[in-house]
């Protein structure tokens, strides 16, 4: 059966998150979406896990499902997940690393989270910040059980991941040393997608999830994994462990470009910059003479050991999307938020059976048959790559423009529009 899952999100107890992020109302947005299995989040924070612990039940296999499903409606599973800051010094510098961490059952967690409580605050925020190593952080994991996993989470992102460009390394190996063997994948995060990733041959070894990372339930599936499997935890992670192209179909990816630190530049003075234009200012701002944010585009090249476009045997596949709300925010010629794009989500998902039917299955002919032409042509274009997009940086998102280019906007590579 196809599985969508989205492993990656946050809590309510995590700091600027919405209110919303409660299991409840995240297991109505995941029916809403089209996602099979969610991450709970979290699960290190005492008040989550207490919440997770009441309103859960094993689902079998590892699993775990609302204790109180609505009456009809489609099943929403969840897996134990959380994201853990670490900050520590090795090798002389100050790394910062974000790790996502998967557990089979409650008692494993239960165990992750008695560890971290003796050596950090884990009650000040749904992402603890804790003061001891990576190799540590992954220690713990596979002592609470060897079935937990550990996933370097958006691995590129500048400020917080392990190939980070302010505070990050330059493999797994000299994150993770000698339990590197234990490292089966990492996150490739908003900014990145897998193919900017093949272009390291060292990273053939693992395989590349994507995830939302979402902070409110209308971000749930930006970013998504798809596997043919049963539902069940034991599968699922043996799925990444091995790299399983035929049961791991492919990721669910943001255009990279979109990502806020896709690109290098520095945001306050308005400079974008290219790779080449960064070395050659010296990674400064050339206008306040400030270092610039090097952005993941920058990062990848300067480790990669291969050209763009290059893909190695046996990757997992990946398919670009662009939310179904930002598609109808240009279609109706306002923001994302607005009311009149609200009730045209609503209705289109409701007529399709989820955002993620309509975004990936629906021809263009069954999408006319609940939309107007223009809305299924901008799906169909979304699909093929045929869209213009303003890369983000230092932290600011990029726009997509899928009818229409300003001056500001680069369209996509053709390389990424073939892959479709």
């Amino acid at each position: 059966m196809r599985i969508i899952a989205d492993l990656h999100i946050h809590s309510k107890y995590s700091r600027a998150t919405s209110p919303d992020m409660n299991l409840p109302t995240l297991a109505g947005w995941a029916r809403i979406k089209g996602i099979d299995l969610l991450g709970t989040g979290d699960f290190t924070h005492p008040a989550h896990f207490a919440d997770i612990s009441e309103r859960l039940e094993p689902a079998g296999s590892g699993l775990f499902a609302l204790k109180d499903q609505p009456a009809g409606a489609k099943p929403v599973q969840f897996m134990l997940t959380a994201e853990v800051s670490n900050i520590f010094s090795q090798g002389g510098r100050t790394r910062k690393i974000h790790s996502l961490i998967f557990a089979p059952t409650l008692k494993a967690a239960g165990r992750m989270n008695a560890a971290f409580s003796r050596l950090g605050n884990i009650r000040s925020d749904g992402r603890p910040i804790l003061g001891f190593s990576a190799i540590d952080l992954l220690k713990i994991v596979l002592d609470a059980s060897p079935d937990a996993m550990l996933i370097p989470a958006h691995a590129w992102t500048p400020w917080f991941s392990i190939f980070g460009s302010k505070s990050g390394f330059d493999s797994i190996e000299e994150c993770f040393g000698g339990l590197s063997k234990h490292i089966h994948a990492i996150e490739t995060g908003l900014s990145s997608d897998p193919q900017m990733n093949w272009r390291l041959s060292a990273l053939d070894r693992v395989a590349l999830i994507s995830n939302s990372d979402a902070h409110s339930p209308k971000k749930l599936g930006r970013e998504a994994n798809v596997f043919d499997c049963a539902m069940d935890y034991y599968e699922i992670t043996d799925i990444i462990k091995k790299k399983d192209n035929k049961r791991f179909l492919y990721t669910v990816e943001f255009y990279p470009e979109e990502g806020k630190y896709h690109s290098d530049g520095h945001r306050n003075c308005g400079v974008l910059l290219t790779p080449e234009e960064t070395l050659k200012a010296g990674k400064t701002c050339p206008v306040c003479g400030s270092g610039v944010t090097v952005g993941v585009m920058s990062r990848v090249s300067e480790l990669a050991d291969r050209p763009s476009g290059f893909v190695p045997p046996n990757a997992i596949p990946a398919r670009h999307l662009v939310p179904l709300e930002e598609i109808l925010a240009e279609l109706l010629d306002c923001g994302s938020a607005a009311k009149k794009v609200a009730a045209e989500y609503a209705r289109l998902t409701e007529a399709a059976g989820g955002e993620f039917r309509l975004l990936l299955d629906l021809c263009e002919d069954d999408i006319k048959k609940i939309a107007d032409e223009k809305t299924a042509l901008a799906v169909m274009k979304v699909r093929r790559g045929e869209l213009s997009i303003s890369p983000g940086f230092d932290g600011e998102f990029g726009r997509i423009k899928i009818f229409g280019r300003n001056p500001e906007i680069k369209p996509v590579s053709p390389a990424q529009a073939a892959l479709f």
